[in-house]
């Protein structure tokens, strides 16, 4: 029988069931998290009845109090729609297509129209994170990080100057997490550090901070867990405002997990969490270097699974295949769900349930768009399991094989 709630309530039951609370053990832990006292009596148990099973949802006071219950952030539990369509938003702002940006730069006509073409343009393409091969992504952002930088050689006026090295850096920090992604990691680490230039240069913090997180992310995938911390950390110092600032907080505690300190991870996927729900709902959810709430409910789950937490790692990952799905079943957010179905295959490794580890585990594998060192690093985990307890059977050993295969050809 298929379960018709809306997605918010089926979430509801999860988060609870996860916990292995009844619903009278949400209800107390609800009181704990609100600013101010609750109804007292039978009335709230009622009403979380009535959230749970759909019948209505909780206001914009309860909605905060809920996600704080369950350690995340509003809007991955309260989903707000937030599409948008890069190449259209050129033409309105500016009048422009590619071709014409293209003739306008050649003629040396640099106007606000032109560069604020620019700025939609280089929206578009870390839009285009999720979905491009990476070879495609990586050569169309060359090809305009090339053209952007020419202007340089024009007459500018100062905030010009500034708003095309901007530019510039948005667009090498998207080169250099595709080149990481295709296991060039040499290219990478030249690409981040130019990047990281150009938001000096430029005055910009947020560029800044990502640059910090990019190192933190290969010192995650190199297994340099304290390079993670200080990465974080000093990502945090440079932006501490910025949305990048809750991805540095879930890198460190990516970090803390690996180190076995599940009281620092808490407090650091607390601390992001916090962060992120101040913070406006993004406009681009598509975009790689925008925080979203259900990128986060991606970053608990990989705690989660290392502290070994099944059951919370489960449920987040269920959520985070569900959140990337689209209406008519493609994966908005393929690598993201690649690690969740990974995810899904430790937990049932550990439960014994080696076909259906296996199955999830090669699931992950297919995917067209892929990054290299964050699957790698995710699937060895899978593969430890695997090859302790199921290493002489013939399932066990075809997977460990692929896997083999697929490291020596990164």
């Amino acid at each position: 029988m298929s379960d018709e709630r809306p997605a918010w309530a089926r979430r509801l039951a999860n988060e609870r069931e996860a916990r292995q609370w009844s619903q009278a053990e949400v209800v107390a832990a609800l009181r704990a998290h609100a600013p101010k006292p609750l109804p007292e009596g039978p009335s709230m148990l009622r009403q979380w009845k009535r959230w749970e099973s759909g019948e209505v949802m909780p206001s914009d006071f309860y909605k905060p109090i809920i996600a704080a219950t369950f350690g995340t952030v509003t809007h991955a539990i309260f989903a707000a729609a937030g599409r948008r369509d890069g190449d259209t938003e050129v033409v309105a702002v500016s009048g422009m297509e590619t071709l014409d940006i293209i003739s306008r730069l050649q003629a040396s006509d640099v106007d606000n129209a032109t560069l604020e073409a620019l700025r939609i343009t280089t929206d578009r393409l870390c839009s285009e994170y999720p979905h491009l091969p990476g070879p495609q992504l990586a050569a169309e952002g060359r090809q305009w990080l090339k053209r952007v930088a020419g202007l340089q050689s024009q007459r500018l006026t100062l905030a010009q100057h500034r708003e095309i090295l901007t530019l510039s850096g948005w667009l090498a920090l998207l080169i250099g997490c595709v080149e990481y992604d295709m296991g060039d990691r040499a290219a990478a680490e030249s690409t981040r550090k130019a990047a990281l230039s150009l938001a000096q240069e430029a005055g910009n913090t947020e560029i800044a901070g990502w640059a910090h997180e990019m190192r933190a992310w290969f010192a995650l995938t190199t297994g340099d867990y304290r390079g993670i911390l200080a990465a974080s950390q000093a990502g945090t110092a440079a932006a501490p405002t910025h949305g990048v600032a809750v991805q540095l907080a879930a890198q460190e505690a990516k970090g803390w997990a690996r180190l076995g300190d599940r009281r620092q991870t808490e407090v650091a996927l607390d601390r992001g969490r916090k962060l992120l729900e101040r913070m406006p709902y993004p406009d681009n959810l598509d975009h790689h270097f925008v925080v979203d709430p259900a990128k986060f409910d991606f970053y608990a789950m990989d705690c989660y699974r290392l502290l070994g937490e099944d059951r919370l790692a489960e449920n987040l990952a269920q959520e985070v295949i569900r959140a990337g799905t689209d209406f008519d079943g493609s994966e908005r957010s393929p690598m993201r769900m690649a690690e969740a179905r990974i995810t899904l295959g430790v937990v049932a490794a550990r439960q014994g349930d080696l076909e259906q580890a296996v199955n999830y585990g090669e699931w992950a594998l297919r995917g067209d768009r892929q990054s290299l060192p964050s699957l790698l690093m995710v699937s060895r985990e899978l593969a430890a399991i695997v090859n302790r307890d199921f290493a002489a059977q013939p399932a066990g050993r075809e997977y460990l094989d692929h896997l083999t295969m697929l490291s020596r050809a990164s």
